[in-house]
């Protein structure tokens, strides 16, 4: 996990068919950005009463679910499909094989919104994870590449986390998917934001880098592993809320070694950093509504894990990825720091929302940011994620 699942390793030549199907960042990219595109819009009209749709259940049960399995699990299979030919040396997933794992993505999101609450819908949805885990086991056990068998681990972490929200406890369902993202962000994006910072700084003769994997990185690990864990199994626990607290101090602290301020002439990279912030907030705010519940809310916490945090990063690293490998310079243009400015806006006003005296007003406002971020990374990125790699 360092920038290998970045670089552009697609080879001319070897695959003959639509470019969509080359190499899997391209349809789940695309199909993430359309979704959070539109399911953002689509809970917010059936949550003011606007539009009524029949199939779909209890608006803000399906909410949770697409945008924590749904989204997430599309930009987590582009990330994974991409990463683990460069982890392991083995040819990537393309063409039918591609193209079936994407079907079986897409007929999820069908059955959620038009039989959300009926088992085929659930059994379909609950589908994809389980076949994505077992691709992802299969590629890095065959390649012998063990260093990166703990992301296989939080791939299934997600699958069972999906499969409890549907067929057991939605609450426990939602702590356990959220737990498993902060695991994944803590690793993956703890890993290449510095290493990334660390190669554009060095290009640049830059004297000082990001400070190396150390101590103050392996207990920010470990406080945000154990706040998380606490969280699944004792949400309201004093405790659980004193662990938070400590994740935020330490994930400020590392946070605050990478040098994170000398990537702002760049967005591509500045983004990155500012979606890794997101976590010390969210974790503050998790402690804030556990020992101070008057002065924040879970959903507050929630929306800064899952708008914030996730959001950004997968953005991020969405963009980069989508760049690097069909041969772009790995520059963010006007409307790539438009999409990152806008989710990052639309994050802060969802937050905000509970301490505004017009709260619909921010969530509505939120909304449209957020929505507005990744309608601009579709209608810009669709084109690149389409053609053949430069």
């Amino acid at each position: 996990m360092t920038e290998e699942p970045i670089k552009p390793s697609e080879q001319p030549g070897a695959y003959a068919g639509p470019a969509l199907l080359s190499y899997g960042y391209r349809p789940f990219f695309l199909g993430a950005g359309l979704l959070a595109a539109a399911a953002l819009p689509l809970w917010l009209a059936t949550y003011l009463g606007l539009v009524a749709v029949p199939g779909l259940g209890d608006p803000l049960r399906w909410h949770m679910h697409e945008m924590l399995f749904g989204y997430l699990g599309a930009a987590l299979a582009g990330f994974l499909l991409t990463a683990i030919p460069n982890w392991t040396g083995r040819p990537p997933i393309a063409g039918a094989g591609l193209a079936a794992l994407f079907t079986l993505w897409v007929a999820g999101r069908i059955a959620m919104l038009v039989a959300a609450e009926t088992l085929p819908a659930a059994l379909l949805a609950g589908a994809f994870p389980v076949v994505l885990a077992a691709v992802a086991w299969r590629e890095v056990i065959a390649g012998g590449n063990r260093r990166n068998l703990p992301v296989c681990l939080l791939v299934s972490s997600l699958a069972v986390a999906q499969a409890v929200f549907l067929f057991g406890h939605e609450g426990l369902g939602t702590r356990l998917g959220f737990a498993t993202a902060v695991v994944l962000l803590l690793l993956i994006g703890g890993r290449i934001t510095p290493s990334f910072t660390r190669n554009w700084l060095k290009q640049r003769g830059a004297a000082e880098g990001p400070a190396a994997f150390d101590l103050v990185d392996k207990l920010a690990l470990a406080a945000g592993l154990v706040a998380a864990l606490s969280w699944i199994v004792a949400p309201d626990h004093r405790n659980t809320g004193l662990a938070f607290a400590l994740a935020a101090a330490l994930n400020l602290w590392r946070l605050g070694r990478w040098r994170g301020a000398a990537t702002t002439p760049e967005p591509l990279l500045l983004a990155l950093h500012v979606a890794y912030a997101w976590l010390p907030v969210a974790f503050a705010l998790f402690a804030l509504a556990i020992l101070a519940p008057g002065l924040a809310t879970p959903q507050q916490a929630m929306h800064a894990l899952g708008a914030g945090a996730i959001g950004q990063m997968t953005l991020a690293v969405m963009t980069r990825a989508s760049l690097g490998h069909a041969g772009r310079p790995l520059r963010a243009d006007a409307a790539t720091s438009a999409a990152y400015l806008f989710v990052l806006l639309g994050a802060a006003a969802r937050v905000a929302a509970e301490w505004s005296p017009e709260p619909l007003l921010f969530v509505q406002l939120g909304a449209a940011l957020w929505t507005a971020g990744f309608v601009v990374f579709v209608v810009r990125y669709a084109p690149i994620l389409c053609t053949a790699r430069r």
